[in-house]
């Protein structure tokens, strides 16, 4: 079995059955291509068929290098879903990553940007966005729909003109799998998004970008990598440090259940399949609480 092959035709299978992005196919390949130049490396040749045996020297070969255990975990969640795929189209006769065991990935508790750091944020970006400074205005209206959604930066990095409700203040996101949903924002990021959307677009459209909402300084439509570093950017100097736009939709979910709302709704908002998924920032919250409490209770 060639099993370069077989990857290009599993990415395919990701793209086209599975609904996968172009990054999170990206991924997947990346961490099966690791594993096929591991075994390629050995006495092993490639017709023969995947064993458990080098499915655990393969993991065991990771750990020497010095990866942690998230991305352990990963990569090996990755290849499980490739020996998977190789026994339901024929290709072997079993699946040897059924019996494979890899490391939890630590739990660690997502990075929540603190009010005042955001307070900081927005006084930056408003004191930067003149009428006259197209990037400036984009600036500030892509950190306003960040926080104020929650939604993930490449969903963000997405959205076309047509996908902003400004009646309802909605926009409409392509998540994981191209599942779209619904979510709200808020009036700062609506007033910011007008302003971006009049004054600072115009400048910058092209032919090619007619349909994108938010555009770089080419022109085109504003790459994930781009958000980062403007993110990544503000938040250093801040009290929170540098982080990337992820730690924006922790904050938002956070704050959210903080302020009361109500697990399920939240859960929409982020687009995430489980409930679970969704309980993490419940425990940011009561770590928050704990915090507060160490900190303001006279007996604490």
């Amino acid at each position: 079995m060639n099993l370069s092959k077989a990857l290009a035709d599993f990415k395919v299978y990701l793209a086209t059955v599975r609904g996968y992005s172009s990054n999170t196919v990206k991924a997947y390949a990346t961490d099966i291509e690791d594993f096929i130049s591991s075994r390629n490396s050995g006495e092993i040749q490639t017709e023969e068929p995947i064993t458990l045996v080098d499915l655990r020297d393969w993991l065991f070969s990771l750990t020497e290098r010095g990866l942690t255990m998230s991305s352990i975990a990963r990569k090996s969640a990755a290849i499980r879903s490739f020996t998977a795929w190789l026994e339901k189209t024929g290709q072997t006769k079993t699946d040897p990553g059924l019996r494979l065991r890899s490391p939890k990935a630590n739990k660690s508790l997502p990075k929540v940007v603190s009010r005042a750091s955001l307070q900081h944020v927005f006084e930056v970006l408003e004191a930067r966005a003149q009428q006259d400074d197209p990037v400036a205005l984009r600036d500030l209206a892509t950190v306003e729909l960040l926080y104020a959604s929650g939604a993930r930066v490449s969903e963000i990095a997405g959205l076309d003109l047509e996908d902003v409700d400004y009646s309802r203040n909605l926009l409409r996101v392509t998540g994981k799998g191209s599942k779209q949903r619904m979510v709200p924002f808020g009036q700062p990021a609506a007033e910011a998004l007008k302003r971006w959307v009049r004054f600072g677009r115009p400048i910058l459209e092209t032919e090619s970008s007619r349909k994108s909402l938010l555009l770089n300084h080419k022109g085109g439509r504003i790459g994930v990598r781009q958000i980062y570093a403007l993110v990544a950017g503000l938040l250093s100097d801040t009290s929170t440090g540098a982080a990337g736009p992820h730690s924006l939709r922790h904050s938002a979910a956070t704050h959210l259940l903080d302020g009361g709302a109500d697990l399920r709704a939240v859960q929409e908002l982020l687009g995430h399949a489980s409930l679970g998924t969704t309980q993490i920032y419940t425990h940011v919250s009561i770590e928050r609480l704990k915090a507060g409490y160490q900190n303001a209770h006279p007996r604490a």
